[in-house]
């Protein structure tokens, strides 16, 4: 039987076909347009995605058996607002993840409702990509618009209902609207109240692996599919790549170095750590998950050779790194070019280069902003460990992933095994095996992860430079709160 993940991108969707046996017969992906209305506001529209993904789903299914297609599930962009009106009625553009309007909504949430009150209602607290801040924009600046809500959505749940008309979500895309009691896996009351909503206006809640609905008659004419093929809930995009790299179960742990950088770490057990610094969510394979977010993690990389060295060779510039240079740099870089979030949230932030002399060299800058990412990561690495999680080794993938140099330092600096997967593509594949689970093709999502995830590589820290790094880490974890008073002063 054939499987389709469904990875609902910012930019575009990415559709993948995979085979019961985990094998990827077919990936397609087809853009649309992103737009800014106004400095600091993202938007997109609903339609575009819903044409994007049947455009899709008609080229990738094109050359298969489609009787053989059993079912269809979701990686997607979070904490994005979806509006309906009783005709069912796009109200407005969509507000994406990473639409900074609504600082005035998060202030008011952090700081009038107050951050433990929101922690206590939702295991988290407000940050203005949240989907609950959105819904109170709406309410105080289109007041004519709100009015008009008979909906609310998450962008892949969208999808799901024009697929099949049910109005749904899962608990992992629900964590990441400050609307969802995490602990409980239910609608909190008090912040349909504090949003000004009801319980009709949300979405049933799903498990990630459970069947919400087969196609439409008219869907699945359009799209040359049965109508018996299964929907499946899904999960938000980091969920759903974790699925995909196999980070499931007990104290696992995925590192993800793209554009933005990411800590996930899956637990059996429900968990917030005392100043809220990571995000505690439900995990798509029925338990949860605690998630570190750096704003610049790949991006640091790509700004100081692109930007500061006018220069693409990556390869030819690290190579001047040698292995003596690593844990005894005395350059020391702060990796926040965007603010940062995890776990200092702190839009003020900056990045900073300190300890260089007059012997300083390009090579040690260089060295500085590769180890600079790492420690950052570490600092939620530690917010994990104080919770009592154990972590002994981490898949890492993303863009820097591919760097054997940062891969070391990685390793190092968190003194774990880093393993390598032969599969990497994230969202899309952890959709693919969540339809697996649903329609039976394996018994769970553990199941699945253990038969079809395979570790082809290991980096293994070295016990001389992980102590090396490991004082210098010391020294990395005081900066921060050292200069974090000036940040306001120079942004």
């Amino acid at each position: 039987m054939y499987y389709i993940g469904v990875d609902l991108g910012t930019s575009a969707v990415k559709l993948l076909l995979m085979e019961g046996n985990g094998t990827i017969a077919k990936i397609v992906s087809k853009e649309y347009p992103l737009y800014f209305p106004q400095p600091g506001w993202s938007e997109q529209n609903p339609q575009d995605w819903w044409n994007a993904v049947k455009e899709g789903l008609k080229e990738l299914t094109q050359d298969c058996d489609k009787s053989k297609v059993a079912g269809i599930s979701f990686g997607g962009q979070m904490h994005g607002l979806v509006i309906l009106d009783k005709e069912d009625r796009v109200i407005r553009p969509a507000i994406l993840w990473n639409d900074g309007r609504t600082q005035e909504e998060t202030d008011y949430l952090n700081h009038e409702i107050g951050k433990e009150n929101l922690s206590k209602y939702t295991a988290n607290i407000a940050f203005t990509g949240f989907t609950a801040p959105k819904i109170l924009w709406v309410k105080n600046k289109e007041p004519q618009n709100f009015e008009r809500i008979d909906k609310i959505m998450l962008p892949k749940d969208y999808i799901a209902y024009m697929l099949t008309g049910n109005f749904c979500t899962d608990v992992s895309d629900a964590s990441g609207m400050l609307l969802f009691d995490v602990e409980h896996k239910c609608w909190s009351g008090e912040m349909m109240k504090i949003c000004g909503v009801t319980s009709r206006q949300l979405a049933k809640i799903y498990e990630s692996y459970e069947v919400v609905g087969t196609l439409k008659p008219e869907v699945a004419k359009e799209l040359d599919l049965p109508m018996q093929v299964k929907v499946v809930a899904g999960a938000g995009d980091n969920a759903a790549a974790a699925i995909g790299t196999g980070t499931v179960g007990d104290g696992m742990c995925n590192i993800s170095l793209g554009t933005s950088g990411t800590i996930f770490i899956s637990s059996k057990n429900f968990g917030v750590d005392k100043n809220n610094a990571l995000h505690s969510f439900a995990h798509a394979d029925g338990k949860y998950h605690l998630m570190g977010c750096m704003l610049s993690a790949a991006s640091c990389n790509k700004w100081w050779m692109e930007e500061i060295m006018q220069t693409t060779e990556f390869a030819k510039e690290q190579s001047a790194i040698t292995d003596a240079m690593l844990g005894n740099n005395h350059v020391y870089f702060l990796p926040y070019l965007m603010g940062e979030r995890s776990p200092h949230n702190d839009a003020n932030a900056r990045g900073t280069f300190i300890g260089m002399t007059m012997d300083s060299t390009r090579a040690d800058l260089y060295q500085a902003v590769l180890e600079g990412v790492a420690f950052a990561i570490r600092d939620s690495f530690e917010v994990a460990k104080s919770l009592g999680i154990s972590i002994q080794s981490s898949k890492i993938c993303g863009g820097g992933a591919k760097s054997p140099l940062w891969k070391k330092i990685f390793a190092n600096v968190l003194n774990i095994r880093l393993d390598i997967i032969e599969t990497e593509e994230g969202p899309g594949y952890g959709g693919a095996i969540l339809a697996a689970v649903a329609c039976g093709e394996y018994a769970s999502v553990e199941e699945a992860a253990e038969k079809l995830i395979k570790v082809v590589d290991r980096v293994e820290p070295d016990k001389e430079l992980a102590a090396r790094y490991e004082a210098r880490y010391q020294k990395f974890a005081q900066i921060y709160p050292t200069v974090k008073e000036l940040f306001p002063c120079i942004s």
